[in-house]
């Protein structure tokens, strides 16, 4: 594990907050969303941080086993008020351990889609999308927002663009809405579960949308508006996000230990 028992650098939680902070801005978060310090100590110092896509049992316990002092999951935990932190459940019973063993949590989350240098960034560069704009614009800032729309540099068929997005996201599969050889020129993304991008893609007239995961009646919805979907999966449209977290607050907090979680596994399994 990184850093082992080597001499680390420290930083106060409070200055590695306000790094991720400037990284993914808060005021592009969703309104529903919890984002930022969730919890944990901001006079406190840090030396070995974890990041992650989700908080799980198991990567809950990688991080007080290898002694993190932070842990930088996307997906937020807790994500709604507790009215009780205790371990007669699955939430509570990582909160009260990992507050125990003195870990805190922070969350960029929706965030850290948005950013200008964010997920579905990241996916619109992995396309080589040209004139890559938000999908759905702040009112503030018109070059930041949710998800990403652009223009292939040449038109290619829906199943070249899934190989692609296979390819960059390590997905185990990739399922399609739409004829394989449909010709894409403009193409959408939204991270995660992006059923509720399908209007806004269709809209501004995008051939396909790149999303994690849709439901049965969203990609009926797709389909009759003529609008393509690739569904890498959930886990595999964002983990390969906080991988590139890690490396890039490793050196932004040169000396620190940061790692990616190694027990994080994606929950579904292609048979």
């Amino acid at each position: 594990m990184p850093g082992g028992d080597m001499l680390l650098a420290m930083a106060k939680l409070s200055a590695l907050c306000d790094l991720l902070d400037a990284f993914a801005p808060p005021c592009l978060a969703e309104d529903w969303d919890n984002t930022g310090l969730l919890m944990g100590d901001r006079s406190m110092e840090v030396g070995r941080v974890m990041t992650c896509l989700t908080l799980t049992p198991d990567s809950a316990a990688e991080a007080v086993d290898e002694r993190a002092d932070l842990v930088v999951t996307h997906h937020p935990l807790p994500f709604r008020p507790l009215a009780k932190i205790t371990t007669d459940t699955v939430e509570g019973g990582m909160l009260w351990r990992l507050a125990r063993a003195g870990v805190a949590v922070y969350s960029p989350h929706t965030a850290f889609d948005s950013a200008a240098s964010g997920i579905n960034a990241a996916l619109a560069n992995a396309l080589k999308l040209r004139s890559a704009a938000p999908l759905n614009p702040t009112e503030d800032e018109p070059a930041v927002g949710a998800g990403r729309i652009g223009l292939l540099p040449t038109a290619a068929t829906l199943e070249e663009v899934a190989a692609r997005i296979r390819e960059f996201t390590a997905a185990e599969s990739v399922r399609v809405v739409g004829p394989v050889g449909k010709s894409i020129a403009s193409a959408a993304v939204a991270c995660g579960s992006g059923g509720s991008f399908i209007a806004s893609a269709a809209t501004a007239g995008a051939d396909v949308l790149i999303t994690g995961e849709a439901t049965f009646h969203n990609c009926l919805a797709a389909q009759a508006a003529g609008l393509a979907l690739v569904l890498p999966g959930h886990y595999a449209s964002e983990r390969f996000a906080v991988e590139r977290l890690a490396e890039w607050l490793a050196k932004e907090a040169a000396g620190l230990a940061v790692w990616p979680s190694i027990r994080e596994r994606d929950p579904l399994r292609t048979l």
